[in-house]
């Protein structure tokens, strides 16, 4: 069994699980105190338990540069749009990892990034345009694929119109032009 924790040992697990994970302070936070829980916390010299501020702990590498919030959150929300996921699942995983609403809301995607990534999944999973069309399918297969496409991108975290759109288009390069188009209403160069 180890040893309860100082705040020593506390300071350099913090420090350990920073330098190995892209993280918050709220999962930090949370790291430390289940430690805490299973190992407890050390004595001093005269007996007495050891009070360790473990907030305080946490803010002290978030003022080093440790542990940056607005950083996991643009990394994250990057991340999860480049692999085809929306802005409603953006949000979850951002919410789940302690992110703060104000920054949730800084690094949301905007119409642009949604539509691309809206796209990107369509065409990673084959859905819509973007799959193999046959002119002679069983009309309740072709409905019952459709609603499991539409099912599987609003799990994704997609907007409904997004998803409408994508599916009913009939070509792959009129979601291509529908992604520039709000690319140039925007202003962006095609990053997330």
């Amino acid at each position: 069994m180890k040893p309860p924790l100082g705040e020593a040992q506390l300071r350099d697990l913090a420090l350990h699980y920073a330098a190995r994970f892209a993280t918050t302070a709220a999962r930090v936070e949370a790291y430390l105190l289940r430690k805490i829980r299973e190992r407890g916390i050390a004595e001093d010299a005269e007996g007495l338990t050891v009070e360790i501020d473990v907030p305080a702990l946490v803010a002290r590498l978030v003022e080093l540069g440790y542990v940056d919030d607005d950083a996991y959150a643009r990394m994250r929300a990057r991340d999860l749009g480049g692999r085809g996921y929306g802005a409603r699942r953006v949000d979850e995983s951002l919410r789940h990892a302690g992110v703060g609403e104000g920054l949730r809301r800084q690094h949301a995607p905007g119409e642009a990034a949604g539509r691309r990534a809206a796209a990107l999944m369509a065409a990673k999973r084959r859905l819509g345009p973007f799959g193999a069309r046959d002119a002679e399918a069983d009309p309740l297969a072709a409905r019952k694929a459709h609603e499991k496409a539409v099912a599987a991108m609003l799990r994704a975290g997609h907007q409904y119109e997004h998803v409408k759109f994508i599916l009913g288009a009939g070509h792959a390069d009129d979601v291509e032009e529908w992604v520039a188009e709000a690319a140039d209403e925007e202003g962006t160069d095609g990053q997330w």
